[in-house]
C-alpha cells in the first residue's frame, strides 16, 4: 500500500477546517496510508528580509528531517508545475508501478519553501496562481489526494 504524507508547518487552527481534513484522512484510509506531520512554525520577531530567510531556512531544515532519501517528494509552491486532477491521479500510479512507495507533500510556512525544500523536490507543484491560506491548502491537497485515487480506481466520487 502507497504511503502518502503531507508534511506541513503550522497547525490548524479552525475546527472546519480540521473536520474536513480528518474526513478525507478517514475516506483515503481505503486506498494508502496517510499521514500528516505538522511541524511548528518559527516566530518571526520583526519582518526584515534577513529575519525572513532565517524563518524559513530554519523551517526547511526541520522539514528536510522528515524526508527518507528514497520518498518521492512533492513541493507545493506557486512557481509549480499545474496539474489536473487526472494528471495528478496518473502521478501517483505511475509512482506506484515504479516502486516509490513514499510521496511526501510538502506545504511551507507562511513565507514560503527553502531552496533546499525544492531543490530536493522531485516535482514543484502549484494548486493555482492565486494565494490560499497553508490551512485550506491543506483541505484543498486532501481532497485532492482522495480524488486523485478514486479517479484511478474509477469511484464515484469524480464526475
Amino acid at each position: 500500500m502507497q504511503k502518502v504524507n503531507i508534511i506541513c508547518i503550522g497547525k490548524i487552527k479552525e475546527k472546519y477546517f480540521a473536520d474536513a481534513i480528518a474526513e478525507y484522512s478517514k475516506r483515503l484510509s481505503a486506498f494508502c496510508k496517510f499521514t500528516i506531520t505538522e511541524l511548528p512554525e518559527e516566530k518571526l520577531r520583526g519582518d526584515n528580509p534577513s529575519e525572513i530567510d532565517e524563518v524559513i531556512h530554519s523551517e526547511g531544515k526541520r522539514i528536510m528531517q522528515k524526508i527518507s532519501p528514497a520518498d518521492y517528494v512533492i513541493a507545493m509552491c506557486i512557481e509549480g508545475k499545474q496539474l489536473s486532477s487526472e494528471e495528478l491521479s496518473d502521478t501517483l500510479q505511475n509512482l506506484a508501478v515504479t516502486g516509490r512507495s513514499t510521496v511526501d507533500f510538502v506545504i511551507g510556512g507562511s513565507y514560503g519553501l527553502s531552496d533546499e525544500v525544492k531543490k530536493r523536490a522531485d516535482l514543484r507543484l502549484s494548486m493555482s496562481r492565486m494565494t490560499f491560506p497553508h490551512t485550506m491548502a491543506r483541505m484543498i491537497l486532501s481532497e485532492q489526494i482522495y480524488r486523485a485515487y478514486e479517479i484511478a480506481t474509477n469511484g464515484k466520487y469524480h464526475k
